[in-house]
């Protein structure tokens, strides 16, 4: 399912996985992203360019959390994990940097609410790097579960308007963040590291005794170089104080009859048939990596 074996990362960089961990694989993609958010996300919804599968946010709650907890995303873009949170009838709170997605997460919520989502769900705009302070006082403690997904950058996300006769040439839409130069989203893969890492300190602050940090990320390749962020991310939540306790891959591919179905973009595609054809062997990533930690290294 990925071109990234555990053998990639260097001992030097990331720490290793648990002998204790025991991976699972989610069949989260059985239906498509576009078609998970269809009716219950507003249409405006698909510009985003990171947007988490509706359905492993959706497993991830049912799964750590019970009715009226409370759950938090320091990332939360169009709002995913919090509307998934209010139809479970949990309740939910995300921090958002760009104003565009933040004012796009609230009318999610409101969309969800006239839906019969009886979970409450707030959405506050700022820099989740300062998340302790953005968070009610009530609330710093009594967050059961975090999940999230840190941001990669133009060069991963996107839709593609292909040749026709009314298209032009091949182009790319709906690919950055924002054009705010202090987002994650602009920085080098340090600024990155180090600003997950001031986020995930922040989600310590605010995790009740036992809470749940779920983190979903997947590698991507830059230039041909195959990027670790998941490994990053292990590295960034070690050093925040958190424990990595388990690691999972959740399918953004759909099985059928025993084999994947994948759900590969133009631009993936087509990196993928010029690598093979220079004679570099390259893989399609068919899933995310979820990384399960917690503060204390026990759940």
């Amino acid at each position: 399912m990925s071109d990234r074996s555990r053998s990639d990362r260097s001992d030097r960089d990331y720490p290793p996985i648990p002998e204790s961990a025991q991976p699972s694989v989610w069949a989260t993609g059985q239906v498509c992203s576009r078609e998970q958010r269809r009716g219950r996300y507003l249409p405006e919804s698909l510009a985003h360019p990171g947007k988490m599968l509706p359905s492993i946010a959706r497993y991830l709650i049912s799964t750590h959390t019970t009715i009226g907890d409370w759950v938090c995303d320091p990332m939360a873009g169009i709002g995913t994990t919090l509307v998934e949170a209010t139809h479970l009838g949990r309740n939910a709170i995300g921090v958002e940097y760009e104003p565009r997605w933040a004012t796009l997460a609230a009318a999610n919520l409101r969309h969800a609410r006239a839906q019969g989502a009886t979970g409450r769900g707030d959405i506050v705009t700022g820099d989740a790097r300062h998340l302790p302070a953005l968070i009610p006082a009530e609330l710093r403690g009594q967050i059961a579960l975090v999940v999230t997904s840190p941001p990669y950058g133009a060069s991963t996300h996107g839709h593609v308007r292909t040749p026709g006769p009314r298209r032009g040439k091949v182009r790319k839409l709906d690919h950055r963040y924002g054009t705010d130069a202090d987002n994650l989203a602009h920085g080098t893969h340090a600024e990155l590291m180090e600003g997950f890492t001031r986020i995930l300190t922040g989600c310590v602050a605010v995790l009740r005794p036992g809470g749940i940090v779920a983190i979903t990320a997947r590698p991507y390749r830059r230039h041909g170089e195959l990027i670790d962020i998941p490994g990053m991310v292990a590295a960034a939540g070690t050093s925040a104080g958190l424990t990595l306790v388990e690691e999972c891959a959740a399918l953004i591919a759909g099985l059928r009859d025993g084999r994947l179905v994948p759900r590969a973009s133009f631009f993936q595609l087509k990196n993928i048939r010029d690598a093979r054809a220079a004679g570099d062997p390259q893989w399609l990533v068919q899933h995310e990596d979820v990384l399960l930690l917690t503060a204390g290294g026990a759940r």
